[in-house]
């Protein structure tokens, strides 16, 4: 393609154009094979849950997302709505980033005398774990995303389906009823803006002891 681009770039643009305008994304853009790769070297090759699910794509499709995550993440950085202590998959923000922010607010607090309580949660497969249904509520609710644009990202997830490639053999079609395809270009913005109101669901402290200028809650999202 990048040889004929001259020749076929038209075509493509006004594919793109009209999938955008309508809210419709092909169905063969939807369709992915999975090769599972494992996790870490040296992982035993016979566990299954050693392995992460990589999605293998059509090359327009991940064009048509980029257009589309280019948009959005203009729209969430010019409105202020990106999540302020989350790290993963954002420019200028990785794991050092986020271990620095954490390290940096634990030694403040314990200095001035505060008590500090660090909680970590790991997701298992947790790109799978995304309920289509509530990513659209809180696209909408919590990100202004509505309208046309909604409409496209909810037609970009559904009726998904999937093959597993494995050893030279291939499984029969599955759909996708929950999840964001890991491999794919949206996928991990889209898994972002789903934990984005884990921030606003843990407490301030509430015993009686904890007097109110010291009761701080953080949360620091990041992914390996």
């Amino acid at each position: 393609m990048k040889d004929c681009v001259h020749l076929v770039a038209p075509f493509v643009t006004h594919l793109f154009n009209t999938s955008l305008s309508t809210g419709d994304v092909p169905d063969a853009f939807k369709a992915a094979y999975i090769t599972p790769l494992l996790k870490k070297p040296g992982l035993d090759v016979d566990v299954v849950e050693n392995y992460r699910p990589v999605s293998n794509l059509s090359s327009l499709s991940k064009l048509l997302e980029c257009a589309v995550f280019n948009q959005l993440e203009s729209h969430l950085v010019d409105a202020g709505l990106f999540p302020q202590h989350h790290s993963a998959h954002r420019k200028g923000h990785s794991t050092e980033t986020a271990l620095v922010k954490v390290c940096a607010d634990l030694i403040k607090h314990m200095e001035s005398g505060h008590h500090v309580l660090f909680a970590l949660l790991d997701l298992s497969a947790a790109f799978d774990t995304v309920d289509h249904c509530i990513l659209s509520e809180r696209l909408s609710r919590s990100f202004a995303i509505r309208n046309g644009v909604l409409d496209w990202l909810r037609d970009y997830l559904a009726r998904r389906r999937f093959t597993v490639r494995f050893g030279g053999t291939e499984s029969s079609p599955r759909d996708m009823q929950y999840g964001v395809p890991q491999g794919s270009v949206l996928g991990p913005l889209l898994f972002v803006l789903y934990t984005a109101d884990l921030g606003s669901t843990v407490p301030a402290c509430s015993s009686p002891g904890c007097h109110e200028n010291s009761r701080k809650t953080y949360l620091w999202c990041w992914q390996v």
